[in-house]
């Protein structure tokens, strides 16, 4: 049989042989290399296609960040380095699609991601952050907590638990789940525990590092099916596309900042120069946080590495706190008033109230979540009487019953208080 004659793939044009079969069709021939590629090609489709369906266009940082303005008081440094990573992240897609899309292999530059590393107070907003960013981006997004998981063969989750929630968040498309963004909440709760004298291994803290490490960086697991003990054959993830964001509160850690930042003097004697009066860590200590400190604080150094991108959170004041009340789309006055609403009764808060529950608040310690519990215990008595009394149709709460010196002024409508007096007498009479 001459060369001619020999079957050629449609395709590539290689000849039929022993190591080379073709799938025959009714006007050509297709050779498995070709078949594999054209996968691909269709796969970077069905992907592309995925991830512009909820986007029109990627959204530049300036339209992240302001919608984040919309739920998140403050913090502009961090809510613009999120914006510019989740940026990248849309332009690393759509460099990888094209890329696949016109078969690709090598030619162009591959952009590493840079994973982001949240440090703040507690009540800052970190998972208040992670949570509207998840209304944004359009790609599978999970937030995950790291006190729940363990090293793997111990009792609790493991590090691949996340990557099954990934994958049930992109509805079980491996594409599609390949390029999502992973929040890794508490994350300052697996520092590394002093050593036992029992010598017992640290599960929780230290090995679920060690485990997070090649998750992290990006590496290809193999998540086995659910409900399955024995290995199976599972479907193959790749974290290399994967953006990682972790935060925690890491109290602390501002010690180990203050301290290296103002070394201590150790000097005795008569003549030894006495040191001034050191100030208490101030609110942006945790933006001179260095790697250095985050090892001593006990993340090991393996970690740290795969988060180069630190953004720390400031403390939020009094006015920061007033805002929050006021300004969100979601503000706790706007949620009670709603709550009021329900109950056809106007609520107001006059200024000077605002600033009282801000300055009580602050008081507790744990930043924008003490705002609620302030409300609750504020409007707990009104709310209960509300209900069984028709004729309220506004309340006004000022500065004299947040500080607990006054009640909660209650006005009502003198028209539908007489017709509810009334209704009562005509009911006696009718006893």
């Amino acid at each position: 049989m001459t060369e001619e004659q020999q079957s050629k793939c449609s395709f590539c044009g290689n000849l039929q042989s022993s190591e080379t079969p073709l799938i025959v069709g009714l006007e050509g021939q297709i050779c498995e290399t070709c078949v594999r590629l054209a996968n691909q090609v269709v796969a970077s489709w069905g992907r592309k296609r995925e991830i512009t369906k909820p986007l029109k266009k990627p959204p530049i940082p300036i339209e992240i960040k302001a919608h984040l303005d919309k739920y998140v008081i403050g913090q502009e440094k961090a809510k613009e380095t999120l914006s510019v990573a989740v940026y990248n992240h849309y332009k690393r897609l759509a460099a990888e699609s094209e890329a696949e899309a016109i078969g690709m292999d090598g030619e162009s530059v591959e952009i590493d991601k840079s994973n982001i590393l949240l440090l703040g107070p507690s009540g800052t907003g970190k998972t208040l952050l992670a949570s509207t960013l998840a209304r944004i981006v359009g790609v599978p997004f999970v937030i995950a907590d790291a006190t729940t998981l363990t090293q793997a063969g111990y009792v609790g989750e493991d590090v691949e638990s996340i990557l099954h929630r990934l994958l049930d968040a992109a509805e079980g498309s491996i594409g599609l789940a390949e390029w999502g963004i992973v929040y890794i909440d508490e994350i300052d709760k697996l520092a590394r525990s002093a050593e036992s004298a029992h010598g017992v291994r640290d599960v929780s803290g230290e090995g679920v590092q060690q485990a997070l490490l090649k998750l992290v960086e990006g590496t290809s697991v193999r998540l086995k099916d659910k409900g399955r003990h024995k290995d199976g054959e599972g479907n193959v993830l790749d974290t290399r596309n994967i953006l990682f964001i972790a935060g925690g509160a890491f109290s602390g850690l501002e010690k180990v900042v203050d301290k290296r930042l103002q070394p201590e003097m150790t000097g005795i004697g008569f003549h030894t120069q006495l040191p001034d009066q050191q100030e208490t860590p101030g609110d942006d200590v945790f933006h001179e946080t260095h790697p250095d400190d985050l090892k001593h604080f006990g993340l090991i150094p393996e970690f740290i590495g795969r988060f180069p991108v630190i953004a720390a959170l400031e403390q939020l004041d009094i006015e920061a706190l007033v805002k929050i009340l006021t300004e969100p789309s979601n503000a706790l006055v706007r949620q009670y008033s709603q709550l009021f609403k329900y109950d056809n009764v106007e609520l107001e808060f006059t200024p000077e109230a605002l600033l009282a529950i801000a300055e009580q608040a602050l008081s507790r310690g744990t930043g924008a979540r003490a705002l609620r519990g302030v409300l609750e215990l504020l409007l707990q008595k009104t709310m209960f009487d509300l209900p069984s009394n028709d004729h309220v149709v506004r309340c006004v709460v000022d500065e004299a019953a947040v500080l607990g010196e006054g009640q909660i002024k209650q006005i009502t409508d003198d028209a539908k208080e007489q017709d509810i007096e009334r209704q009562n007498s005509e009911q006696q009479l009718q006893a």
